[in-house]
C-alpha cells in the first residue's frame, strides 16, 4: 500500500503474496484493513519514539534518536506519514493509542522550536518544514535500503548526516 494507497484488496493480496479470501477472512473492506495497519504502525512508531526521546537529556540527542528510531520503523512510519498527508475514511476507536501517537508527534514538535531559541536550528525553517525533511529523510533512507544501493552500516550516519545539516544543526 506504500506504492499504491488506493490498490483494492485483490492488488494488495497479491503484493502480500497471499490469498484473496485471506483478506477477506480478516477484512471486510479496504478501509478496514488500512485502519488496522494504521493502528498498528501508530502503536509501533509511537513507542518506539518514546522509548527515543526518553533515552536522553539532551534535546539534540532526542533528535537524533527520534530519527533512529523513526528508521527503525521503517516502511512503518513511512506509511505512517503517508496516511496522515494523505488522510483515508477512517474511524480510530483505541483513543489512548491515539493520544499516546498525538504525544510522541507533540514531543517531536516541541524539540524543533526548542532547539531554535537556542540558536541550534536555523530560524528561516519552520517546524512543520522541519517535519517534512525529516519525513522524507527516512523516506530516503527506506529507500535506499530496499534497493540496496547504501551499505547498511552506513544508513545511521548518513541519515543523521543529512538531516541534521539540512537544519543547520552542524555537531
Amino acid at each position: 500500500m506504500n506504492k499504491d494507497l488506493y490498490a483494492p484488496l485483490e492488488k494488495i493480496a497479491n503484493e502480500a503474496q497471499i490469498n484473496k479470501r485471506t483478506l477477506y477472512r480478516y477484512f471486510s473492506d479496504r478501509d478496514t484493513l488500512i485502519a488496522a495497519c494504521y493502528l498498528d504502525m501508530m502503536q509501533t512508531c509511537s513507542r518506539a519514539m518514546l522509548i527515543a526521546v526518553g533515552s536522553h537529556n539532551d534535546p539534540i540527542a532526542q533528535l537524533e534518536a527520534m530519527l533512529y528510531a523513526a528508521m527503525d520503523c521503517g516502511v512503518k512510519y513511512v506509511f505512517l506519514t503517508t496516511l496522515e498527508i494523505n488522510p483515508v475514511n477512517m474511524e480510530i476507536h483505541d483513543k489512548d493509542l491515539f493520544a499516546e501517537y498525538e504525544q510522541a508527534r507533540n514531543k517531536w514538535f516541541s524539540l524543533v522550536p526548542q532547539l531554535q531559541q537556542e540558536n541550534i536550528i536555523d530560524h528561516q525553517l519552520s517546524p512543520a518544514w522541519i517535519r517534512h525533511l525529516f519525513i522524507n529523510t527516512v523516506r530516503t533512507c527506506v529507500q535506499a535500503q530496499n534497493s540496496g544501493d547504501v551499505a547498511p552500516n552506513d544508513l545511521k550516519r548518513l541519515v543523521w548526516l543529512t538531516f541534521s545539516r539540512s537544519i543547520g544543526i552542524s555537531k
